[in-house]
C-alpha cells in the first residue's frame, strides 16, 4: 500500500435509500383496510432516520440482562447522542466507577440515580459514584432470529 493512502481523507457512507411504502400497519386485528386504500412510495435512509447529529453519534451492544423490561436486550445495538443533556427517564450510557453501562438515569428524592429495567439490580445513586454520562440512548435496534 502506498504512503499516499494513508493520507487521504476518509470518504463519508454514501446514504442507503432503501423503500418504504407509506402503509401502516397495524398491531392488532380491527378489521381489513380498503384494498383501494392508497399508498405513495417512498425511499428510506436508516442513518438519516435515527442518527440526527452524525458527529455526535456512536454505537454500543448491549451486554447482560439489566435492561430488559426497558426493550434493551443482550447484543442489541444503541444509537447514542452526546450532545443531548439527560433529563429524568433518559436512557442513557455512563461510566461509573471504570464500568460502562446503560441504565435510565431518574432523580429519587431530589438525588439523581441510574436504574436497571430488572428488578434483580438496585438503583445506583450517583453520589458517592465517580460517575460521566455518555450520551442519551436515542434508538435500540433489535434483530429477531430468523
Amino acid at each position: 500500500m502506498s504512503q499516499h493512502a494513508f493520507h487521504q481523507p476518509r470518504q463519508p457512507a454514501m446514504p442507503l435509500a432503501l423503500p418504504f411504502p407509506e402503509i401502516r400497519i397495524r398491531a392488532g386485528l380491527s378489521g381489513f383496510p380498503s384494498p383501494a386504500q392508497d399508498y405513495t412510495s417512498d425511499r428510506l435512509d436508516l442513518n438519516e432516520h435515527l442518527i440526527k447529529r452524525p458527529s455526535a453519534t456512536f454505537f454500543m451492544r448491549v451486554s447482560g440482562d439489566s435492561m430488559e423490561d426497558f426493550g434493551m436486550h443482550d447484543g442489541d445495538l444503541l444509537i447514542i447522542d452526546r450532545s443531548l443533556d439527560p433529563r429524568p427517564g433518559h436512557m442513557v450510557a455512563a461510566l461509573v466507577d471504570g464500568e460502562v453501562i446503560v441504565k435510565r438515569y431518574e432523580v429519587h428524592g431530589g438525588r439523581p440515580c441510574l436504574v436497571s429495567g430488572n428488578p434483580r439490580y438496585a438503583p445506583i445513586p450517583l453520589a458517592g459514584h465517580e460517575c460521566r454520562i455518555w450520551g442519551v440512548i436515542r434508538s435500540v435496534i433489535h434483530q429477531y432470529p430468523v
